[in-house]
């Protein structure tokens, strides 16, 4: 199928008429705003080259035939926003990596979407606000995150027995708001604030995401992250389905009386469109936000909804003082932790990297030590694992001792300095990027999005590559790291230990009792009276030493009972990964992104559908 098209809204009619097309709910709702529409169309063409006259690929569709279009045609999409073209990096070793990758996929995802309403897509090119800035492309033209989570659906959905309408229920996001308010700032200014709430999916409810505060924050990247929670909430049995929200602001630019008022003004937003509550929405904290902000959030709708008795539980990572639980802060890390540990004390499949078992003397390096990253170095460290290097987003630092950096003081040194460049004693490099290219047993990057990709993939020289952040490896990546052997640890299942202590928290608010208040003491006497029976019956008068006897009595507090549902949790739901990659020849991505699926495949069958 070859054509050659002579203007823009031809193009539009050209797609449509490929085939017969299934709606996507999101896609359609999104196509009211301009940064979305802009980036649903600008994936259909992906161009290989700048050729004259242009080249691309349309993939599955056309199934691999070419399309050609003049640089007159180009230069019209462009200017009207109806296209973007995206440059494919060049080098030989990616290319058909990429071109399998993105074409087919990408392409599906956006004719897919526009077809249903072609009409309805062509008028809206016309409303389009240019003011608002174009979506920044992903690295080295890799797919950008939202594009990278339908990929790594669409490779799961290929092994499901589910059929396709569900799947399209289950890939599609349910709800998406956006927000414009005015902050009066500080200095007496009045500036516009934009900020956006993604429910995913709705198979189980509440929804649970976090709220993130960052200059990047856009619809593309909260639609994925809602994605990421409603499969990692199914991953680990936690019942809620997922969302996420954000704040486009630099928070690191702001007083803290600024950011108090934009999140409180948030809140009301989301109070008046009923996007929070504790049976609907239940935010958290994220990149950017902490126990702070939660609480500013509880009290804002506290004051709007004080009918609520079950009120405190609108939202989870909180402080302790205002119905937070216990190890919340730890929780993401520890559960990275976990699994890492899970992983190398699997004989058979650490023998495949050529490791022996278990954590100790192990090379690792960290990118991003903030409180998910920290953690985990710290339960590494205490493990016996050596912290090699770490990078930060101002540069890094590495030992070259060969004993590993004292993490407790790399981090005392990041509080009082705001920055690990210049901790004495190591070797600094400015551009945190080498860092990732250095050689380790385990990479685990713990940052944002999209840090490995095709540009820094092959320099890679980890044997594992943890993923505590979400999507921090693209689609291409992948491929290339899967052929040099290096095994990935998604992102799906390590940092799922969030949302899992979250879901306590949620549990403890509605109980409105901490853990192990009524049961601590009756557990303390039963132990005691058992070693008490055991040294009369036993002992011939001896007795067990005082510090010995208060450690076996110790009754369950409420961290003790979090960290023990936490490895629980994602112990089990290693297992079930495991399990599923051996038993369907995929990697673990696949099965946890599969697995998921499944189980909200299964909840739609049983729920039907309403009316």
């Amino acid at each position: 199928m070859v054509g050659s098209l002579t203007t823009p809204v031809i193009g539009l009619l050209w797609i449509s008429a490929l085939g017969s097309l299934h709606p996507g709910q999101y896609d359609q709702s999104a196509v009211q705003h301009s940064k979305s529409t802009k980036s649903i169309v600008r994936g259909a063409f992906l161009l290989s080259k700048s050729t004259s006259p242009l080249e691309g690929n349309l993939g599955d569709v056309t199934k691999g035939a070419k399309f050609t279009a003049s640089p007159l045609l180009m230069t019209a999409m462009l200017t009207s926003n109806i296209f973007r073209v995206k440059r494919v990096c060049t080098l030989v070793e990616v290319q058909q990596i990429k071109d399998s990758l993105i074409s087919s996929t990408i392409f599906r995802r956006w004719h897919r979407t526009v077809a249903p309403a072609t009409k309805k897509a062509v008028e809206a090119v016309g409303q389009i606000n240019d003011k608002e800035e174009p979506r920044e492309a992903a690295p080295h033209g890799d797919p950008t995150f939202l594009e990278s989570v339908d990929i790594y659906f669409d490779r799961a959905a290929d092994l499901a027995q589910s059929t396709a309408d569900i799947l399209s229920q289950i890939k599609a996001c349910n709800n998406l708001i956006r927000l414009q308010f005015p902050l009066k700032c500080g200095n007496g200014t009045v500036e516009l604030i934009e900020a956006y709430r993604a429910q995913h999916s709705h198979h189980r409810l509440p929804v649970k995401g976090g709220i993130r505060m960052a200059p990047t924050v856009d619809t593309d990247e909260t639609m994925a992250l809602a994605a990421l929670m409603t499969f990692k909430c199914a991953l680990v049995d936690v019942p809620f389905g997922g969302a996420k929200g954000g704040i486009r602001i630099d928070p690191n630019k702001y007083t803290s009386d600024e950011k108090e008022s934009i999140i409180r003004r948030y809140t009301s937003e989301l109070v008046k469109k009923n996007f929070i509550g504790p049976a609907l929405d239940v935010p958290a904290p994220d990149y950017g936000t902490g126990p702070q902000e939660m609480a500013w959030i509880k009290d804002t709708y506290g004051h709007l909804r004080p009918e609520d008795i079950n009120g405190s539980a609108c939202v989870t990572g909180k402080p302790l003082e205002q119905g937070g639980i216990a190890g919340r802060q730890e929780a993401t890390g520890l559960g990275v932790y976990f699994c890492i540990r899970e992983f190398l004390n699997d004989k058979e499949l650490v023998s495949k990297l050529n490791m022996t078992t278990g954590l100790r003397g192990k090379r690792f390096i960290l990118q991003g030590l903030g409180n998910v990253g920290g953690h985990t170095a710290e339960k590494i460290a205490a493990a016996g694992g050596r912290i090699i290097a770490v990078a930060e987003h101002d540069g890094g630092i590495v030992d070259e001792t060969g004993v590993g950096l004292d993490i407790d003081a790399v981090r005392l040194y990041q509080t009082q300095k705001k920055t690990i460049v210049g901790f004495p004693g190591v070797k600094t490099l400015k551009n945190f990027a080498e860092i990732l290219e250095l050689e380790c047993d385990v990479l685990i990057p713990a940052a944002l999005e999209t840090q490995i990709h095709s540009g820094n993939a092959l320099s890679i020289k980890a044997k594992v590559i943890a993923e505590a952040a979400n999507g921090p490896v693209t689609p291409t990546a992948e491929a290339i790291l899967e052929k040099k052997g290096i095994v990935i640890l998604p992102d799906l299942l390590l940092n799922s230990g969030g949302v899992t202590v979250s879901y306590f928290e949620w549990i403890k608010n509605l109980n409105h009792m901490r853990f192990g208040r009524m049961s601590r003491r009756i557990e303390e006497s039963g132990k005691k009276a058992l070693i008490e029976a055991i040294e009369m019956e036993f002992g011939s008068g001896a007795r067990l030493s005082d510090d010995l006897r208060s450690t076996i009595v110790r009754g369950n507090t409420e961290v003790d009972f979090v960290r023990s549902g936490l490895e629980e949790t994602m112990l089990n739901s290693w297992n079930v990964v495991k399990r599923t990659a051996h038993d369907k020849g995929c990697n673990y991505r696949t099965a946890a992104y599969l697995i998921s699926i499944e189980r909200i495949a299964t909840s739609y069958k049983f729920s039907g559908i309403f009316p």
